[in-house]
């Protein structure tokens, strides 16, 4: 079974930068895709950023390109989302989730707080 653990969020001033993590375990041969959302209290969830766990490559909100940037330890089974420049918009709470090759939804960590402060 797929498990996920984000770490690293916390309060930032405006302009900062921060990386969070999101380690998973479990069979990683299942895994096609991890994705970061974010979400804030009282709106719905919002996808950030994808990366292939096979292949890779990695997708970005359009808003946010340039912006965020995602990596990976392949050795630590981590997917690591940098985050420059922020915002206090960009409160929320950053949650990764893993799918399958057919979009299946294998599972989703506990969110990480990120805070900006203005």
């Amino acid at each position: 079974q797929v498990q996920l653990v984000e770490s690293g969020g916390g309060l930032v001033q405006a302009g900062g930068s921060l990386r969070i993590s999101c380690a998973a375990s479990g069979p990683m041969d299942k895994i096609y895709a991890i994705n970061w959302f974010r979400q804030v209290p009282g709106k719905g969830r919002e996808w950030v950023a994808g990366h292939s766990w096979p292949g890779g490559s990695t997708w970005y909100k359009d808003s946010l390109k340039g912006r965020f940037i995602v990596s990976r330890d392949s050795a630590k089974k981590t997917v690591h989302l940098q985050m420059n420049n922020l915002k206090p918009e960009d409160t929320a709470v950053y949650i990764c989730n893993a799918k399958d090759l057919g979009d299946h939804e294998l599972a989703w960590g506990q969110g990480t707080q990120v805070t900006v402060s203005s």
